[in-house]
């Protein structure tokens, strides 16, 4: 079964669906229409999980690759505000890096052993 969560966001509102066993679902006060109001912005519910992202970002980032991408998802848990969803039964978070081979080649000893050690 699922839940309705409304989250504050800029100046309105959104509508999120979520599994009504969810962690963080209180079942806070619903409306008429049976939505349960969490009473919280959408923004700061996110923020939660930004510092992951950085942490997540800042370390990769010490490989110097030309492209990067961090994939992770973000569950919406109503009080508790957002978690990182387990995205795969492998882990949490998906990383995507690229380097040319001029770019490696251009570089240092290290960032080589790195590159060709992830290739």
């Amino acid at each position: 079964m699922t839940e309705v969560l409304r989250y504050e966001v800029g100046s309105g509102t959104v509508l999120v669906e979520v599994d009504d066993d969810s962690y963080g679902v209180d079942h806070p006060a619903r409306n008429e229409q049976g939505i349960l109001n969490v009473d919280r912005r959408l923004e700061d519910a996110l923020a939660s999980v930004r510092p992951a992202a950085v942490a997540a970002l800042e370390s990769m980032r010490e490989l110097a690759p030309e492209h990067m991408e961090i994939e992770f998802g973000i569950k919406l848990a109503g009080d508790a505000g957002a978690l990182i969803a387990k995205s795969c039964p492998e882990g949490h978070f998906i990383v995507r890096m690229s380097w040319s081979t001029e770019h490696r080649h251009a570089g240092g000893t290290e960032l080589n052993e790195h590159a060709d050690a992830l290739h």
